[in-house]
């Protein structure tokens, strides 16, 4: 498993991760489904550790992410082997593990306090790796304090290092002035492209941590203009933010678009999320997609891209050209 560095932190993690949030089981936000549906831990376990034994060592997760319940499974997948991991978390939701609700948000400095000490037990860990701030919108003229409660928590080594998931240059710009701030975690995939978010990672040396690496499932190629999730899971009952879905149906557009590029992305006997993962880690060297995992063949296969390398830069020019776009 290649491996890349969280910017300027130094510390090394695979080149794939894993993302936890379809592991955490059902919550709700705003009203509407905010998890994948049900799931079993059991399972969960099996593919955690079937990416660990793959070289995977990077797991991103979030506290709200089943009001707690991912952590907790990443807990039980990784005891005895936290020392072999870098383990990213968020905070910024405050949420009812009870009825596993989001009721607020909130990051105070007596908030992020508290959350990091409830992370912390729930992932049965004395620290966090990657510490980051799960509203992308949070104002701007409240970041120095945060960055200055942050670096308290790294002073006393509760975290190694800290993020901002936003989609927003000027935001991961003001976050990267913490002086260990390693991290944006950002939208990116083949279909669509971020380039002024990975310049900013360039400019301020920070990792580019990419979420909606295979645009939501809809770039593994298992759906089609007749797939219809279940109301239970976040892509069924669609926010208003879910482009890839709408109404538990896969977006017409972004379908054309990967039909456009799918021979490209199957090049050298790659599946399709495997042709999508390839063209991240091509994109730049800064990239690390956490694609979401719930089985022990989606690790394989995920795991799986590497063995295939990324995409030549032929083949990253040939694709914007298909869909339209300008070379980043």
């Amino acid at each position: 498993m290649s491996v890349r560095t969280l910017g300027r932190s130094g510390i090394s993690v695979s080149a794939i991760g894993f993302g936890a949030w379809a592991i955490g089981g059902p919550f709700v936000s705003g009203g509407k489904p905010a998890g994948w549906g049900e799931v079993d831990d059991d399972v969960s376990v099996a593919a955690v550790h079937r990416a660990l034994d793959l070289g995977v060592t990077f797991f991103d997760t979030a506290d709200v992410y089943g009001a707690g319940h991912s952590e907790r499974v990443l807990a039980r997948a990784l005891a005895g082997r936290r020392d072999e991991v870098v383990i990213a978390t968020k905070f910024g939701n405050v949420f009812d593990p009870a009825t596993r609700t989001v009721t607020d948000r909130d990051f105070s400095a007596a908030y992020v306090r508290q959350a990091c000490r409830a992370s912390l037990d729930r992932l049965g860990t004395d620290r966090i790796d990657l510490y980051q701030l799960h509203l992308g919108d949070a104002p701007l003229e409240q970041v120095d304090d945060l960055i200055a409660t942050l670096e308290e928590l790294f002073d006393e080594g509760l975290i190694r290092s800290y993020g901002w998931s936003t989609d927003d240059p000027a935001r991961a710009a003001a976050f990267a002035k913490g002086p260990h701030c390693a991290a944006v975690q950002h939208q990116l995939n083949v279909l669509n492209d971020t380039p002024a978010m990975l310049a900013a990672c360039d400019t301020h040396d920070l990792a580019s941590v990419n979420r909606g690496p295979l645009a939501m499932g809809l770039l593994s190629g298992k759906y089609g203009s007749a797939s219809r999730l279940p109301m239970d899971d976040v892509r069924g009952d669609s926010p208003a933010w879910m482009t890839y879905f709408k109404d538990g149906r896969p977006a017409p557009e972004f379908l054309a678009a990967m039909d456009a590029i799918r021979d490209i992305l199957t090049s050298g006997g790659r599946t399709p999320a495997q042709g999508a993962l390839a063209w991240l880690l091509a994109r730049s060297g800064r990239t690390v997609p956490i694609p979401g995992i719930r089985t022990v063949e989606q690790a394989e296969q995920n795991a799986g891209a590497l063995q295939h390398g990324p995409l030549d830069q032929a083949q990253l020019r040939q694709i914007d050209e298909l869909l339209g776009r300008a070379a980043g």
